[in-house]
This record gives structure tokens, sequence and C-alpha cells, in this order.
């Protein structure tokens, strides 16, 4: 099954971080699943270090480079489609790079693993 992550999840899985979820961790782990990462997630942790709001112990690039290889992720580019469902999207959720995710998880058809509840009001399928 093709999975996409959320930031959230991104970041827990590659810190193991035990605030990731015993179902989350078992489909990251589950080497039958393709597990993609979309820019829009490495943009928003760029956008939270440069307010202050999140910090890494090294060089953005470094680790996002690192995590993509260390854990076997594909980036799913964001592709004019995507962007597209983005204009179509009802505003249950505001946070303009979880409605790229989501727009890329209707699209593709990919599950999100999230812990993010308001995702379900856009029909996708959650994994937590």
């Amino acid at each position: 099954m093709n999975l996409l992550l959320d930031t959230h999840t991104f970041l827990w899985m590659s810190l193991d971080d035990p605030q990731l979820s015993g179902t989350a961790r078992e489909q990251l782990s589950d080497t039958e699943n393709e597990l993609y990462l979309s820019p829009a997630s490495y943009w928003e942790i760029a956008i939270k270090i440069s307010i202050g709001k999140y910090n890494l112990t090294e060089p953005l690039a470094a680790f996002v480079k690192r995590e993509i290889i260390a854990n076997n992720l594909k980036v799913l580019p964001i592709d004019v489609e995507h962007t597209a469902e983005v204009s179509t999207l009802p505003f249950h959720h505001k946070d303009p790079f979880d409605r790229m995710l989501i727009a890329q998880s209707v699209i593709e058809r990919f599950p999100l693993v999230s812990r993010d509840v308001i995702f379900d009001q856009y029909g996708v399928v959650r994994i937590w």
C-alpha cells in the first residue's frame, strides 16, 4: 500500500518519538508499504524553523535527505492536479500545508498517516 506521511508523522518516525501511534509505527515499518513524503512537509518544517516554532540539531536539508534515504521514502512531487484539487477543497482545515497533503491524498488515493482527525472530514483514508 502507498502511504503519504503527514509532517509530524515524518518527524516522529525519523526521531523515534513516542507520540507516534502503535498502528502508525506498524504501518510505517511494514516493508510491503511504500512511504511517500510531500515537499509540502519539508517546506512546512522550513517555515516553522524560520519563525522559531521548531528546531533541529542539524541543517534541514541534511536531515531531510538523510531521513529520505534511511527510511526508503519516495518524494511525491506537487503536480498541477494537486494544486487544482486544493482550490476545490472546503475549508474544514485552513493550514495550507495540510490542505496540500489532503489534495495529494485525494488525487493519488494514498492513505494519510496522521493523527489529525480533521482530515477525516475530507473523506481521505487516515491511518493512526
